[in-house]
């Protein structure tokens, strides 16, 4: 590893480490020190406070070991929540089955054993969080993007209203919707506008953990219950202590399970896996899930009084497809994401826009995310084009006068994608009529860089700047439109 900074990116750091094991924290002193790193080692909050004041200048940020009991850990995170400008929190997992440490507060993960280039780009994005407050946005955390649930449509104010008046209260919360469309966005925004903000916001994913893990996961286990336990565990309970627990698919948990999380639910109180000390806790508890629940009560997979212990105040989130007056404000915040995260910019025309509205989005919010993203990695700043003069979206975004709306297929229809030989997604063709003016079908050109004095369009309805989107996934070369810039 060169001791290169071509950009002065790690120059003027200061390094906090929060970690107990003497071993791990020379291994990564080495490795700070190296790219010329200003590092401290606090031995108490305080003291932390006064290193973070004293390089109040610089970018400041604090490694945090994950192996700290919940106990310690508070102390230390009411130490960052104090501290002006506020310095970028970094998880380090030092081993592979230790436990995450968990707040809406922190801006990435480290793990152990690491490489400089993980390194570099940790302390590349802590320089923009720090670069941000100086701007003006210290209020602003590392996730705001994602506590922040954005739109104008009606929907979205109903549902940004339904969490204002139930963000205060500690009542259980149940999201539905389909995937993709933000229900852990819901569920960081109400635990960041309740009174249990300054502690931990844990997630939980039901789905992925197999069912006879999911119990040690969820309540800890003490050393030698079973075959592998080497040591006692903090469970997901324990780590959420005072704070908010998020039970992500929660429709997928087995029956088994159900039951034991009905008797917490109802007594507020559990016993580690192996253990018969019983432990109370004081949590909050949202869940999610993409499944209908009655549907599986129905069908027996579902028990129906935790249904009913869960679905006290149920929040229901809508497809993006019902919501496209959305599209254009959560195209301007992804963007506005890429750009804060020096990863480039992109520019869309508004005739782009509105193709992107005629657009069924089976993979919801999620799927114009990653859109985005595919554009900003293949034509970073740019407008596309034969001299930057139209902007293409693939064929599978359909024009504004087509009827392809719903999952791929026309408006109204059953929401199944329509397929084209052994190509990729096709869109509905348009049901007669000249196409929208300015939109034409085009044959694919390469990128050329954008020129002086160009407008981008950044997600409103103004500008002049165009972009290229990229080719689908699906095999075969995608026919694309494209929307000139007027």
């Amino acid at each position: 590893m060169g001791n290169e900074n071509p950009e002065g990116m790690l120059a003027s750091t200061a390094v906090a480490l929060v970690i107990p094991n003497t071993e791990t924290r020379e291994y990564l002193q080495n490795i700070l020190q190296f790219v010329d790193c200003q590092v401290d080692s606090p031995e108490s909050p305080e003291q932390l406070a006064a290193f973070l004041e004293r390089f109040s200048s610089h970018t400041a940020s604090v490694f945090m070991s994950s192996a700290l009991d919940a106990g310690e850990r508070n102390g230390w995170l009411r130490a960052i929540e104090q501290a002006s400008p506020r310095p970028a929190l970094i998880q380090v997992q030092e081993g592979a089955n230790e436990e995450m440490l968990v707040s809406g507060d922190v801006l990435a993960t480290l793990r152990l054993p690491t490489q400089f280039e993980a390194v570099s780009s940790i302390l590349h994005r802590a320089q923009v969080f720090a670069e941000s407050q100086l701007q003006g946005e210290g209020a602003r955390r590392p996730v705001e993007l994602f506590r922040s649930l954005s739109g104008n449509s009606r929907a979205t104010r109903a549902i940004n209203k339904m969490i204002e008046q139930v963000a205060d209260t500690d009542a259980t919360v149940l999201i539905l919707g389909e995937s993709g469309t933000g229900k852990e966005v819901v569920a960081r925004k109400l635990h960041y506008h309740s009174k249990r903000r300054g502690k931990p916001f844990v997630p939980v994913d039901c789905g992925a953990i197999p069912g006879d893990l999911l119990e040690s996961e969820l309540f800890g286990h003490e050393k030698g219950a079973f075959t592998g336990a080497i040591n006692s565990r903090q469970g997901r309970f324990e780590l959420a202590e005072g704070g908010t627990l998020f039970l992500d698919e929660i429709g997928d948990m087995s029956m088994h399970m159900q039951v034991k999380l009905l008797r917490v639910l109802q007594e507020r109180t559990f016993e580690r896996v192996g253990s018969n000390k019983t432990i109370r806790c004081d949590v909050r508890i949202i869940a999610a899930t993409h499944r209908n629940l009655e549907q599986a009560i129905e069908d027996g997979k579902f028990r129906e009084d935790l249904f009913y212990r869960l679905n006290v105040f149920p929040i229901e989130m809508p497809p993006l497809r019902e919501r496209v007056e959305d599209i254009p404000v959560l195209v301007a915040d992804l963007i506005s994401r890429i750009e804060h995260e020096k990863r480039g910019s992109i520019r869309l025309t508004p005739a782009a826009i509105t193709a992107l509205t005629h657009y069924g989005w089976p993979g919801n919010v999620r799927e114009l995310a990653n859109l985005m993203e595919r554009l900003a990695i293949l034509y970073p700043y740019g407008c596309g084009g034969r001299g930057g003069s139209a902007g293409e979206v693939p064929r599978r975004y359909p024009a504004a006068g087509d009827t392809g709306r719903g999952r791929g297929g026309p408006a109204g229809g059953d929401g199944r994608r329509r397929r084209a030989g052994n190509g990729g997604d096709r869109a509905a063709p348009a049901a007669g009529g000249d196409r929208p003016q300015g939109l034409s079908r085009g044959d694919r050109t390469e990128p050329d860089p954008p020129g002086p004095g160009r407008i981008g369009w950044r997600g409103g309805a103004r500008g002049q700047a165009s972009q290229h989107a990229p080719h689908h996934p699906g095999g075969e070369a995608q026919e694309v439109r494209s929307a000139t810039c007027q």
